[in-house]
Protein backbone atom coordinates (compact mmCIF):
# COMPACT_ATOMS: atom_id res chain seq x y z
CA UNK A 1 0.00 0.00 0.00
CA UNK A 2 3.23 2.62 -0.79
CA UNK A 3 0.74 4.48 -2.84
CA UNK A 4 -1.69 5.56 -0.47
CA UNK A 5 0.59 8.01 1.28
CA UNK A 6 1.16 9.31 -2.49
CA UNK A 7 -2.88 9.39 -3.19
CA UNK A 8 -3.55 11.24 0.49
CA UNK A 9 -0.74 13.84 -0.08
CA UNK A 10 -2.09 14.26 -3.70
CA UNK A 11 -5.92 15.09 -2.57
CA UNK A 12 -4.37 17.31 0.25
CA UNK A 13 -2.24 19.37 -2.09
CA UNK A 14 -4.67 19.30 -5.06
CA UNK A 15 -7.46 20.50 -2.88
CA UNK A 16 -6.33 23.74 -2.77
CA UNK A 17 -5.90 24.01 -6.86
CA UNK A 18 -9.47 24.83 -7.59
CA UNK A 19 -9.69 27.81 -4.91
CA UNK A 20 -6.45 29.17 -5.76
CA UNK A 21 -7.15 29.42 -9.44
CA UNK A 22 -10.51 30.66 -8.88
CA UNK A 23 -9.47 33.74 -6.84
CA UNK A 24 -6.91 33.94 -9.41
CA UNK A 25 -8.86 33.75 -12.41
CA UNK A 26 -11.50 36.05 -11.16
CA UNK A 27 -12.33 39.94 -9.84
CA UNK A 28 -9.94 42.53 -10.00
CA UNK A 29 -6.36 42.12 -12.07
CA UNK A 30 -7.77 38.92 -12.90
CA UNK A 31 -5.00 36.48 -14.35
CA UNK A 32 -6.34 34.82 -17.93
CA UNK A 33 -7.02 31.31 -17.26
CA UNK A 34 -4.82 30.42 -20.28
CA UNK A 35 -1.95 32.62 -18.90
CA UNK A 36 -2.25 31.15 -14.93
CA UNK A 37 -2.38 27.83 -16.72
CA UNK A 38 1.63 28.25 -18.37
CA UNK A 39 2.31 30.00 -14.44
CA UNK A 40 1.00 27.17 -12.42
CA UNK A 41 1.77 23.89 -15.29
CA UNK A 42 5.10 26.03 -15.59
CA UNK A 43 6.17 24.91 -11.68
CA UNK A 44 5.22 21.48 -12.21
CA UNK A 45 7.22 20.99 -14.69
CA UNK A 46 10.07 23.03 -12.83
CA UNK A 47 9.11 20.55 -9.82
CA UNK A 48 9.34 17.52 -12.03
CA UNK A 49 12.58 18.23 -13.36
CA UNK A 50 13.87 18.88 -9.90
CA UNK A 51 12.46 15.45 -8.87
CA UNK A 52 14.26 13.65 -11.98
CA UNK A 53 17.20 15.41 -11.83
CA UNK A 54 17.51 14.91 -7.61
CA UNK A 55 16.96 11.34 -7.95
CA UNK A 56 19.07 10.54 -10.80
CA UNK A 57 16.88 9.13 -13.62
CA UNK A 58 17.50 9.68 -17.14
CA UNK A 59 14.97 11.45 -19.82
CA UNK A 60 16.23 10.25 -22.70
CA UNK A 61 16.90 6.81 -22.96
CA UNK A 62 12.39 6.72 -22.19
CA UNK A 63 12.17 8.97 -25.59
CA UNK A 64 12.85 5.59 -27.35
CA UNK A 65 10.23 3.67 -25.47
CA UNK A 66 6.80 2.25 -27.51
CA UNK A 67 5.46 3.47 -24.32
CA UNK A 68 5.79 6.83 -25.46
CA UNK A 69 3.07 7.63 -27.91
CA UNK A 70 0.64 6.72 -24.76
CA UNK A 71 3.03 9.45 -22.64
CA UNK A 72 2.17 12.25 -25.08
CA UNK A 73 -1.48 11.53 -25.99
CA UNK A 74 -1.68 11.81 -21.70
CA UNK A 75 -0.02 15.34 -21.91
CA UNK A 76 -2.28 16.29 -24.81
CA UNK A 77 -5.18 15.13 -22.53
CA UNK A 78 -4.05 16.34 -19.52
CA UNK A 79 -3.45 19.99 -21.43
CA UNK A 80 -7.05 20.12 -22.87
CA UNK A 81 -8.54 19.19 -19.51
CA UNK A 82 -6.88 21.51 -17.31
CA UNK A 83 -7.23 24.42 -20.23
CA UNK A 84 -11.02 23.52 -20.25
CA UNK A 85 -10.67 23.05 -16.17
CA UNK A 86 -9.27 26.46 -15.63
CA UNK A 87 -11.05 28.16 -17.83
CA UNK A 88 -14.30 26.94 -15.97
CA UNK A 89 -13.25 28.12 -12.91
CA UNK A 90 -12.63 31.18 -14.35
CA UNK A 91 -16.06 31.27 -14.87
CA UNK A 92 -18.23 29.50 -12.35
CA UNK A 93 -18.34 28.50 -8.88
CA UNK A 94 -16.41 26.03 -7.84
CA UNK A 95 -18.59 24.07 -6.16
CA UNK A 96 -19.92 23.08 -9.14
CA UNK A 97 -16.91 22.96 -11.40
CA UNK A 98 -14.53 21.08 -9.51
CA UNK A 99 -17.05 17.99 -8.82
CA UNK A 100 -18.19 18.39 -12.46
CA UNK A 101 -14.37 17.88 -13.27
CA UNK A 102 -13.83 15.62 -10.35
CA UNK A 103 -16.44 13.06 -12.45
CA UNK A 104 -13.13 12.01 -14.22
CA UNK A 105 -12.48 9.39 -11.07
CA UNK A 106 -15.91 7.56 -12.41
CA UNK A 107 -14.99 7.83 -15.72
CA UNK A 108 -11.76 6.94 -15.35
CA UNK A 109 -12.37 4.00 -13.83
CA UNK A 110 -14.96 2.28 -15.78
CA UNK A 111 -12.47 2.59 -18.87
CA UNK A 112 -9.88 1.02 -16.44
CA UNK A 113 -12.27 -1.90 -15.65
CA UNK A 114 -13.15 -1.95 -19.19
CA UNK A 115 -10.01 -1.32 -20.58
CA UNK A 116 -7.37 -2.26 -18.23
CA UNK A 117 -8.90 -5.97 -16.69
CA UNK A 118 -9.35 -3.89 -13.72
CA UNK A 119 -11.68 -6.09 -11.14
CA UNK A 120 -15.41 -5.06 -11.19
CA UNK A 121 -16.73 -5.37 -8.21
CA UNK A 122 -20.30 -4.66 -6.76
CA UNK A 123 -18.58 -1.97 -4.67
CA UNK A 124 -16.93 -0.43 -7.09
CA UNK A 125 -20.34 0.00 -9.44
CA UNK A 126 -22.04 1.30 -6.33
CA UNK A 127 -18.83 3.63 -5.66
CA UNK A 128 -19.82 5.15 -9.28
CA UNK A 129 -23.25 5.00 -8.36
CA UNK A 130 -22.86 6.89 -5.48
CA UNK A 131 -20.30 9.67 -6.62
CA UNK A 132 -22.65 10.45 -10.29
CA UNK A 133 -25.62 11.02 -7.33
CA UNK A 134 -23.12 13.12 -4.74
CA UNK A 135 -22.07 15.27 -8.16
CA UNK A 136 -25.64 15.75 -9.33
CA UNK A 137 -27.13 16.54 -5.78
CA UNK A 138 -24.11 19.10 -5.40
CA UNK A 139 -24.35 20.63 -8.91
CA UNK A 140 -28.11 21.21 -8.93
CA UNK A 141 -29.80 24.48 -7.51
Amino acid sequence: MSYLPWALGALVAYTFVPLLMRVATTGSEAIPSDVATIISNSILVVGALAVVVGTDQRVTPHLGSSKLPYAVAAGICLAAGILAYYRALSLGPVSVVTPVFGLFLVTSSIFGMAFLGESVTARKIAGIGFAVLAVYLVTVE
